[in-house]
């Protein structure tokens, strides 16, 4: 394309082992997300908590940017169907081809684990008005791109398992309840039944949690009563969440698997003028180098947005171990759990004695082969606050990259939690269940201390870290990482002491 200039960090391939299926009808109607540059360069450390009306203004898309988009989409064909200038993303639908033709976009029909979906290779292309402003496309592709964080065993009489109220408690948290707190959980399939929540409830002698379904690009709470399903995820995300901070209001964000979807369910959530989430809990997440190179920056902008908002971001660091799951015999990290504005939360495998942690480890089950997932970035740049930290050099493109987790807490199956899910008591582990922990335990801080405490990197490797706010986990390994004094690629920091986390965040 000649007259076009390509999109950087666009270009990806067909899935390898996807058969070829054809082409999309050309009359197939499409609704692609166009994201925008911002207004102006965001700050490194967020200096205070805007407002979103201040965000909008400052951060928000250029108006003259809209325009244009809006121009090209008139002068083509294609229609509006959102745009948001604080989130800086427009949507537009129309005609696969002639949608394809202006962004240059080569797609195929693929038969990916069962189902057709579109697939694309290649970069793609921007018309000569658009370059500079429009810095990701979204919506071409449809293949998955995030698994989840789980762990499901069945409850047995030799189980290991404890409630989510004695892991809070053995973490020594605030003892409130979340009041005013709004926690948003991001969800990429399944559902959850009201009936299973409510049983659980009562059976952890709980008053009913608020948990509303909010639903993102057509997705919406889908059960199909199978707790091995995605049901598994997000059914323990609220259990542990609700259970932790009951008086919390749980918004959760259904989004397809899809790069479009996962990038406009997080962006509705921090972008939520109604809700306002003060945290939010990620556990879907896949090694950085199943992602583009565009799409890793635009949710890492996302992110950046919600430090800005004052919005916490945990997610879960992946089950894979120092690998992530992949078999190339190289170290991977997760992604979204990369990015440096969220709190990327590994596992341990926890025994409790009479309420009292009796030990901890590094989570790593060589029995089922899962692992906490932690490393070192090859695409994000060690940040400034892992300054004093030993992050090693990885044999990779970035000889100083962004070490993962940030923190930890129970993650072992073996010693997991117990869950309802499809009518069916288990036990779940996985560092999917560790973020929501610590988005639950961010609600109870933000209530005590009277101000959301957003962004907490910073402190937790400053004042926290050596307030020995952190209980430091030196016994373990997750592959080709091992646990030491201090941080580490296996459980950061280590695990929460909630009390002491309280009194060196009070003003």
């Amino acid at each position: 394309m000649p007259s076009h200039v390509i999109l950087s960090g666009s270009n990806r391939e067909h899935p390898a082992d996807a058969a070829f299926m054809g082409k999309p009808s050309a009359d197939e109607v499409l609704q692609i997300t166009c994201i925008l540059r911002r207004r102006d360069d965001a700050p490194k450390t967020p200096a205070g908590r805007l407002s979103h009306q201040q965000f909008e203004r400052i951060q928000g898309a250029d108006p003259a940017d809209i325009e244009v988009v809006e121009r090209f989409a008139s002068e083509h064909g294609f229609s509006i169907v959102r745009s948001d200038p604080a989130a800086r993303s427009i949507m537009l639908a129309g005609k696969f081809a002639p949608l394809a033709e202006a962004f240059g976009a080569d797609v195929d029909l693929r038969q990916c684990n069962g189902k057709t979906i579109r697939t694309r290779q290649g970069s793609l292309w921007l018309n000569p008005s658009l370059e500079g402003r429009v810095v990701a496309v979204f919506g071409f592709d449809q293949r998955p791109v995030a698994n989840t964080r789980h762990r499901m065993l069945p409850r047995t009489d030799q189980s290991v398992a404890y409630t989510p109220l004695q892991i809070a408690k053995a973490y020594n948290f605030p003892t409130n309840k979340g009041v005013n707190q709004t926690i948003a959980l991001i969800e990429l399939g399944g559902g959850f039944s009201n009936s299973d929540l409510t049983t659980y409830w009562q059976q952890l002698s709980l008053p009913a949690v608020s948990v509303t379904a909010i639903g993102v690009d057509g997705a919406t709470n889908s059960p199909t009563g199978d707790p091995d399903s995605a049901d598994g995820e997000v059914t323990l995300d609220i259990e542990v969440a609700g259970a932790v901070a009951p008086a919390a209001r749980i918004a959760v964000y259904f989004a397809p698997n899809t790069e479009q979807g996962f990038y406009d369910g997080i962006s509705a959530a921090i972008h939520d003028k109604a809700r306002k989430p003060s945290v939010i809990s990620i556990s879907w997440g896949m090694p950085e180098d199943r992602w583009t190179p565009q799409a890793m920056n635009a949710f890492n902008a996302l992110f950046n947005d919600a430090a800005m908002l004052g919005i916490s971001v945990c997610v879960a660091s992946g089950d894979g171990g120092s690998f992530d799951g992949e078999t190339d015999g190289a170290d991977h990290v997760d992604f979204p759990a990369s990015s440096p504005w969220v709190l990327a939360c590994g596992g341990t495998s926890l025994t409790l004695s009479e309420g009292q942690i009796a030990s901890e480890t590094v989570w790593n089950d060589g029995s089922m082969g899962g692992a906490t997932g932690g490393g070192v970035s090859e695409h994000f740049s060690k940040p400034s606050y892992q300054a004093a930290v030993n992050v090693p050099i990885p044999v990779a493109s970035n000889p100083t990259g962004r070490g993962v987790p940030d923190v930890a807490g129970n993650a072992d199956p073996e010693t997991g939690y117990v869950v309802l899910i499809g009518g069916q008591q288990g036990v779940v582990g996985g560092t999917s269940a560790v973020a929501p922990l610590w988005a639950a335990l961010i609600a109870l801080l933000n209530e005590r201390i009277g101000k959301r405490v957003g962004w907490l990197n910073p402190k937790l490797y400053g004042k926290l870290a050596q307030g020995k706010a952190l209980r430091d986990i030196t016994v373990g390994n997750n592959g080709d990482y091992s646990a030491t004094v201090g941080w580490d690629p296996c459980t950061g920091l280590g695990t929460p002491n909630g009390a002491a986390i309280l009194n060196l965040l009070r003003p």
